[in-house]
């Protein structure tokens, strides 16, 4: 389906969409943050382009779109965007799913080097000058649990594999992991416990959704032995978060890298600033200096897809809101 109307809820002054200047001359791009500016041409535009968190703007708009055919996320997660009427819809929503990945994977081996290595006790001796000699811990012949085994988690599978490690999958359908080579194990949602008792380190991928709020609870921490280290980079709403304080305060784990947290910004006076068993990084571990430019991208690939009726990468499940 040729198009001749996108819509994009974003500043018109933002780098990355400049990519957009390279479309065909027949369609017209209209930029916008507000309806103010935006709502005449969403009554004629077949693509709504999302690339800032403005669900009440998407759905002022979406009243108007009585031709929208297709609505696409610069981000991957959508939480923050779905409302009723599109999550109903038979409009197809596409999200930049894989775009990330990489970068959250690579935190995530971070994570565990800085643990495995013990790098807050390098950093306290430096600033002490102090010369003491410790063992650090390998990677190797340790034991990864992913919670929420999707792109990002095998993203950090790859990586987690190339240190020799051992890695266990669990995911709500655990049948679309069967046989892959990255893998040892993979365990449905209601065996989660069984993987967190089996690892040494747990990585938390999971989306915001109804079904996975406060997923990790009092029960799963206290299946944690006393040396693994819990990493979150999916949402903090999946956490029981002062059932993990409570943990880490009381040394029942080594300690967490967390990326995201159930209130954000994280509040000065929140416990887990003080915690030095903590990693804390201001939910930015993706933002490289291309994530933007490489989400546009995908959002380019998609839209040719869209125009020559081929299937459209990364359709989201509106329902399971992922």
């Amino acid at each position: 389906m040729k198009i001749d109307q996108l819509l994009v809820l974003g500043d018109p002054s933002w780098p990355y969409l400049r990519a957009l200047e390279g479309l065909s001359p027949r369609i017209t791009v209209t930029t916008g943050l507000t309806e103010d500016v935006l709502g005449e041409a969403a009554e004629r535009a077949q693509v709504f382009f999302v690339c800032t968190p403005r669900q009440d703007v998407l759905r002022s708009l979406w009243r108007r779109a009585r031709h929208l055919r297709w609505v696409h996320s610069l981000s991957a997660g959508v939480d923050h965007l779905l409302f009723d009427e599109l999550v109903h819809s038979p409009l197809p929503l596409t999200n930049a799913k894989g775009v990330y990945s990489g970068a959250l994977g690579e935190f995530a081996l971070m994570a565990m080097l800085f643990f495995a290595k013990d790098a807050h006790r390098m950093l306290r001796q430096q600033a002490e000058a102090r010369w003491e000699k410790f063992e650090p811990a390998e990677l190797r012949g340790q034991t990864l649990g992913i919670l929420g085994y999707g792109d990002i988690g095998r993203a950090a599978a790859q990586r987690a594999r190339a240190f020799g490690m051992r890695v266990l999958a669990c995911r709500r359908r655990p049948e679309l992991s069967a046989g892959d080579a990255l893998v040892d194990e993979v365990f449905p949602l209601e065996r989660r416990h069984e993987l967190f008792a089996a690892s040494d380190y747990v990585l938390l991928a999971m989306p915001d959704t109804p079904g996975t709020q406060r997923l990790v609870g009092e029960a799963e921490l206290r299946a944690l032995a006393p040396q693994a280290v819990l990493i979150n980079v999916g949402r903090g709403g999946t956490v029981d978060e002062p059932a993990l304080v409570r943990a880490l305060q009381e040394r029942r784990l080594r300690g967490a890298a967390l990326d995201v947290f159930e209130h954000e910004p994280l509040p000065a006076s929140h416990p887990l600033w003080r915690l030095d068993n903590v990693l804390l990084s201001p939910h930015c571990a993706d933002n490289t200096p291309q994530w933007r430019e490489r989400s546009v991208e995908l959002f380019l690939r998609n839209l040719e897809r869209f125009e020559h009726g081929e299937p459209l990468l990364n359709v989201v499940d509106k329902a399971a809101g992922y």
